[in-house]
């Protein structure tokens, strides 16, 4: 491994690229010149030579001189601090701030600045420092500037120092549900749990006193088979998958006649996999979209009509581009790589054409938003009426797929030649590849964030709350160069504090709470950045140890973080039964994703659940060695914390073993297609959960052991 000169470290760090990092035990690791020099690439940055390098590095410095105005400010409310402002050499430049609501604010101190003049290219620009109000409201401004002749404007955003909880969750512990909404399908659903099964699961959850219910992400898939089973691999993140409409609650539904609505049914029954025990998500689809193209037919009322068009407005280029790349799908396949080179571009006379000629299958692809759209305002609404705080608590994932659509229609702000994924850590030590193109932060910055702003108003324009998959990735992400194995990547810095302060200007406006994901390699800092920003953490049981003390006994609850969301489990572990029963390390081995030998991982892991058994028995909390007294005693924990968000996951409600989902895998194992069944294997409607007795004793044993 050839390392990097001093140049080119000089040029990475211009640029955000870690050229080295601590791994995950605690040493430190130096990143190859061939990795930096492939990861500058993919911005667009060529490090082949030295000479390069120097002209490279040249030209960065240049870069902040070249414009009058810096492309995006962001700042925190309050806040006294100031931006650059760049015009010829002794010219006059006059600055004011046009805010959100339109009012205009010109009083902008000018701040002594001392930097010398530089000349770039044939000019000698000056550099002026003017400060910002520290009284401007929260919200999407625009800066102003003017110098002679020429003008400039640029966004200038505040955001909220600090975000916390909604003021209706009060100071009380608040408890919720956790689960993969696909698996969880009730006698009247396709074969996919969908929406109004998931408004049923609220109401349950109200009954026993719950403010929230968090579910996968819902992102659009492929709308054509094979359908990808990860939601947390989409096509997108700004729209909605409609495999989760239920096709009967459409009010055009009954506009169908009689034929056509028996029609509906059968093709129900035509929905359901041959085998209950996994989601069969392309037979699923296959036959709700039948129904839906039979149900978008239909006649719909003036006060409708005019409803859809409403909703097209808002969606604007993004809605329509979404739609056309499903009828592009439809028509040259799934990876939009692989189409013919003129409809690889957007914006080209050949895609105006195509969506010309197939404007009916673009309007029924925008009329499915629509659809979706409104039956998760439905979920959120009945969330709400069942008495939970929160309602529904959406689950943002980290990136799209590089085929998808967002990939295709904003190809200039994802990077080409790179994936994101995860370095090694103690639970998948070979690294993951998770086959995502990531943002490009430059881009980011060039667009005022707007990509960003739109994902995260979508997820939260229905959501008492969000999760954020990763929210390490707003700091910095994982770049694999293409050819690389994940080993071989480093890490990319990201401005956290304009994506942080975003996330938080957004979810104040839609008066939702934010989890961030906050597991895995973990700068210490980090934690501590969101927790004075109002961003709550997250807690996984298993995980609550004292990691730079090994041997040493669980973090007893009551030391464990108060700003922050506690489980037991998560969906990239089993469920706590077969966790008890030592099933994750097992199945590891098996699929070839231990490093140590299996008896080595199984003491280790021993040595841990042991830990656990011997809190709960100290505590008095456990009364026998069952698999069912040791699942409620480990919630029973979880009320012992100071944390202010606890979830039980569904799976241990109804006493599943099968995880959802095994990282680093990809068909070795049935990732996000397992359904959701008992403690003997046995697959479960929603209808037999809602009206049993056993799942009532153990979410009322795990509320209140």
């Amino acid at each position: 491994m050839s390392e990097p000169s001093a140049i080119l470290r000089e040029l990475a760090d211009a640029y955000g690229v870690a050229t080295e990092f601590w791994d995950w035990q605690g040493r430190p690791v130096q990143v190859s010149a061939a990795t930096i020099v492939a990861v500058l690439a993919a911005l667009d940055v060529d490090a082949s030579t030295d000479d390069a390098v120097r002209t490279a590095l040249h030209a960065r410095t240049d870069q902040a001189w070249t414009r009058m105005l810096p492309p995006c400010t962001v700042v925190r409310d309050g806040e006294r601090t100031s931006f650059l402002v760049h015009v010829d050499h002794g010219a006059h430049v006059s600055v004011w701030i046009e805010c959100e609501d339109g009012t205009r604010r010109s009083d902008l101190a000018q701040l002594e600045n001392w930097t010398p003049p530089r000349t770039v290219g044939e000019r000698l620009i000056g550099e002026a420092t003017f400060a910002l109000p520290d009284d401007l409201p929260l919200g999407y401004h625009t800066l102003h500037a003017r110098s002679d002749e020429t003008t400039a404007e640029a966004e200038l955003i505040v955001t909220p120092t600090w975000l916390g909880l909604p003021e209706r969750l009060g100071r009380s512990q608040r408890w919720g549900l956790t689960t993969q909404l696909y698996s969880v399908r009730s006698r009247k659903s396709w074969g996919v749990g969908d929406l109004v099964d998931l408004a049923d699961l609220t109401s349950w959850v109200g009954q026993y006193g719950g403010d929230f219910v968090l579910i996968n992400p819902l992102p659009a898939a492929e709308p054509v088979a094979p359908m990808e089973p990860s939601p947390y691999l989409p096509a997108t993140r700004r729209f909605t998958n409609p495999i989760y409409i239920r096709p009967e609650r459409i009010p055009e539904f009954a506009e169908l006649t009689t034929n056509a609505r028996k029609m509906v049914r059968r093709l129900r029954k035509r929905s359901r996999p041959n085998d209950r025990r996994v989601v069969d998500r392309d037979k699923a689809w296959s036959a709700k979209a039948e129904a839906l193209r039979m149900i978008f037919d239909a006649p719909r009322s003036a006060g409708r009509e005019l409803a859809y068009k409403t909703f097209q407005r808002r969606g604007g280029d993004g809605l329509r581009d979404f739609a056309t790349w499903c009828a592009i799908v439809a028509q040259h396949g799934r990876d939009w790589r692989r189409w013919p080179a003129k409809l690889l571009d957007p914006r080209s006379k050949r895609v105006a054409r195509f969506r010309d000629e197939h404007y009916e299958d673009i309007d029924f692809y925008m009329w499915l938003q629509w659809i979706v759209d409104e039956q998760l305002d439905d979920a959120q609404a009945a969330a709400r009426r069942a008495g939970l705080r929160l309602g529904i608590m959406h689950d943002l994932a980290v990136g799209i797929s590089s085929r998808g659509a967002d990939a295709w229609a904003l190809s200039d702000v994802y990077a080409q030649r790179v994936s994101v994924g995860a370095p090694p850590d103690a639970f998948n030590q070979a690294g993951q590849d998770w086959s995502q193109p990531p943002l490009r932060p430059d881009r980011l910055a060039e667009l005022a964030y707007r990509p960003f702003r739109e994902v995260v108003r979508s997820v939260l324009r229905h959501a008492g709350g969000v999760r954020v998959d990763h929210i390490l990735g707003l700091f910095r992400l994982w770049w694999i160069p293409e050819g690389h194995v994940p080993t071989e990547g480093t890490y990319l810095r990201y401005d956290h504090d304009a994506l942080v302060g975003i996330l938080a200007l957004e979810a104040h406006r839609a008066e939702a709470v934010v989890v961030g994901e906050d597991l895995g390699t973990v700068e210490p800092w980090v934690r501590t950045y969101l927790r004075e920003r109002g961003i709550l953490g997250t807690s996984i049981l298993w995980f609550e140890f004292d990691w730079d003390a090994p041997g040493t006994p669980p973090l007893p609850p009551e030391r464990w973080r108060e700003l922050c969301l506690a489980s037991i489990t998560t969906h990239d572990l089993p469920p706590t039964a077969g966790y008890l029963a030592g099933d994750h390390v097992r199945l590891r081995h098996e699929l070839g994703l231990l490093t140590r030998d299996l008896d080595e991982e199984l003491a280790v892991y021993e040595q841990e659940r042991a830990a656990w058994l011997t809190l709960l028995r100290h505590r008095g909390l456990l009364s026998d060695d069952s698999t069912d007294a040791a699942v409620a005693a480990l919630h029973h924990v979880l009320t012992a914390a100071p944390s202010r968000l606890i979830t039980i996951a569904l799976t241990d409600v109804v006493g599943e073993r099968r995880t959802q989902n095994q990282p680093g895998t990809l068909d070795e194992y049935p990732n996000w297609r397992v359904g959701l069944a008992d403690s003997e294997g046995d697959p479960l409607w929603l209808d037999d959960i809602l009206t049993d007795t056993r799942a009532a004793v153990r979410i009322q044993a795990a509320r209140q052991h």
